[in-house]
C-alpha cells in the first residue's frame, strides 16, 4: 500500500477556481494539491470559452466579410478555410493550457496530479482522505471544483445514431452539410451562429415556445429574429419523439412532435449540463447533493461537512467562468478569515452569440413581481437602431433594456442585446456593485462616440413599471 501524502488542502478539479486558489495558497506557504483527471483549465481553457470565442472570430470575419459591400469594400471570391479555422481555435487552447501547465508546474509547494480522484472517507492522520489514482493523499482541507459534463437526454434512438456535443464538435476538421442542433440556449446558440457563417446549413429545435426561455421575452425574440436573418431554421414548440438515421449515409433525422422530419448530416446535442459529482466519493464523507446532483454550499460556498468547499458549477451558484474564479477569490479571501459572501454579488453573463446578449441583476418579470408588491420600479427601454454609434458600425440589431429602484436610485438589472453588450453590462455591473445610482451614472462624463454614452438619456426617458 502507497504511503500517505499529507498536504494542508486539497484541491480536486482544477478549471477556473481550482488553480488559481491553490497557487494562492502555497503563496502563504500552504502545502496543495491540486488534482484533475483530464486537462488543466477545464472546461473553459480546453472545451469551452477559449475555443469557442476563437472560432467565433473567425466566424465573425466571415461573416463580414460577406457583409462587405454593405461598407463600399469588394471582397470578391470569400471563402471558408473550415480546417485552417478549426486549427486556429486548437493552437489557442493548446497554447492556453500550456500555459498554464508552466505556470502551476513552476510553484513551490504545489503537488500536481494528474488522475481522478475521489474522498474515501476520513482519515486516520486527521481530515479526509483521497485516493489520487494509486497515490493516497491526506488533508484536513477539500476544495471541490470538478464542472459538469454535457447532458445526453434519453431521446428513443439517440444512443444508437452518432451525435456531437460542445466537446466532440470542436474535434471536426470537415465542414457539416447541415448541422442539426437539439437545445435552444447559449452553446447551441453560440455554435450554431458559428457554424451557419463557416458555411453549414443550421437548424435549432427547441421543445420550448421560444430560445433561452430565462430572458425576457422581448429579447429572446429579437435574437430569434436576427438567427432566422441568417437562414437559420428555427423549430420551436417542438420537441424531438425519436432519432433516425437519414437518407444520405451517415446522415441524421429528428423527428418532431409534429411529425415532421428534420434531417442533417451531423447532430448536435445541446440540452444542459450534469454536474461531475457522480464518482467523487462524496457519501464516504457525509457530504450532501441534491437530486440532480449539484452539491449543496451556504453563502461561504461551504458545504455540509466542515472542512469541505465546492466552487465552480457543481454548487449551482452560476454556471460560468467567471462565477467559478470569483468563488475562489471569495474562499481565499475567507480562509483568511474575511466575511465574503455570494448572496453579495448581482448575476451577470454574457451569450456571446453576434451581437451578444448580457444581463446583470434582475429580469423584467421579476421586477414586475416586486412592482406588484409596492416597490417603485422604473424602467427605461432604447432601441439600438436609435444608438448613433451602431448606425455607424451597421451593426443595429438588439435593444438596451435598464431597471431601477425609484426610492434608493440603484440599479436593480440590465438586459443589452446589441453592439458590444458584452463590454456595456459591465459598466452597470460595476455601478451596482459599488452602489451608484442613476442619478451618478447621469451625471458622469461620457465618451463620444460610443454606446455606453447613451446610458445617461436612457435613464432620463425611464417610465415607471407596471406590476405583473
Amino acid at each position: 500500500m502507497s504511503q500517505v501524502e499529507l498536504f494542508d488542502l486539497v484541491v480536486i478539479g482544477a478549471g477556473q477556481a481550482g488553480p488559481f486558489l491553490a497557487a494562492h495558497l502555497v503563496g502563504q506557504g500552504k502545502k496543495v494539491a491540486l488534482v484533475e483527471a483530464r486537462d488543466l483549465g477545464g472546461t473553459c481553457v480546453n472545451r469551452g470559452c477559449t475555443p469557442t470565442k476563437t472560432l467565433r472570430k473567425s466566424a465573425r470575419v466571415a461573416h463580414l466579410a460577406s457583409r462587405a459591400g454593405d461598407f463600399g469594400i469588394r471582397a470578391d471570391g470569400l471563402s471558408v478555410d473550415f480546417a485552417a479555422a478549426m486549427q486556429r481555435m486548437q493552437q489557442r487552447v493548446d497554447e492556453s493550457r500550456a500555459g498554464l501547465e508552466r505556470w502551476l508546474g513552476g510553484l513551490a509547494g504545489l503537488t500536481v496530479i494528474k488522475a481522478h480522484a475521489r474522498l474515501e472517507g476520513r482519515a486516520p492522520e486527521g481530515g479526509f482522505q483521497i485516493r489520487a489514482g494509486e497515490r493516497r493523499l491526506a488533508a484536513p482541507q477539500v476544495v471541490l471544483n470538478t464542472g459538469t459534463r454535457p447532458f445526453i437526454p434519453p431521446i428513443p434512438g439517440l444512443a444508437e445514431q452518432a451525435h456531437l456535443d460542445n466537446e466532440s464538435i470542436l474535434a471536426l476538421r470537415e465542414r457539416p452539410r447541415k448541422l442539426v442542433i437539439i437545445g435552444g440556449g447559449y452553446i447551441s446558440l453560440e455554435l450554431g451562429q458559428i457554424f451557419r457563417r463557416l458555411g453549414s446549413k443550421v437548424a435549432v429545435i427547441e421543445p420550448g415556445p421560444r430560445l433561452v426561455p430565462r430572458e425576457d421575452a422581448d429579447v429572446s425574440e429579437m435574437l430569434a429574429d436576427a438567427l432566422r436573418a441568417e437562414a437559420i431554421d428555427l423549430h420551436l414548440g417542438q420537441a424531438v419523439e425519436r432519432v433516425a438515421p437519414g437518407d444520405t449515409p451517415g446522415g441524421v433525422c429528428a423527428q418532431l412532435a409534429d411529425g415532421r422530419i428534420v434531417g442533417g448530416s451531423h447532430l448536435l446535442v445541446a440540452t444542459g449540463r450534469v454536474p461531475n459529482t457522480d464518482d467523487l466519493g462524496l457519501a464516504s464523507v457525509g457530504v450532501a447533493i441534491n437530486m440532480r446532483g449539484y452539491v449543496g454550499v451556504n453563502e461561504r460556498l461551504q458545504t455540509n461537512v466542515p472542512g469541505i468547499w465546492a466552487l465552480g458549477d457543481i454548487n449551482q451558484r452560476g454556471a460560468f467562468t467567471h462565477t467559478s474564479y470569483h468563488d475562489h477569490q471569495i474562499l481565499a479571501d475567507n480562509l483568511a478569515g474575511a466575511q465574503r459572501s455570494v448572496e453579495d454579488r448581482p448575476v451577470i453573463y454574457s451569450m456571446f452569440t453576434d451581437p451578444p446578449l448580457a444581463h446583470v441583476g434582475l429580469y423584467e418579470a421579476d421586477a414586475r413581481k416586486l412592482a406588484a408588491q409596492g416597490r417603485r420600479i422604473s424602467m427605461a427601454v432604447h432601441a439600438m437602431k436609435d444608438v448613433s454609434r451602431a448606425k455607424e458600425e451597421g451593426e443595429t440589431t438588439g435593444v438596451i433594456k435598464l431597471l431601477i429602484d425609484e426610492d434608493s436610485g440603484h440599479f436593480l438589472g440590465a438586459t443589452i442585446f446589441g453592439i458590444e453588450a458584452d463590454e456595456i453590462i459591465q459598466a452597470i455591473s460595476l455601478v451596482m456593485a459599488c452602489g451608484g445610482t442613476w442619478k451618478q451614472v447621469r451625471d458622469a462624463l461620457p465618451v463620444h462616440p460610443t454606446v455606453t454614452e447613451f446610458l445617461p438619456t436612457i435613464i432620463e426617458r425611464r417610465r415607471p413599471l407596471a406590476a405583473a
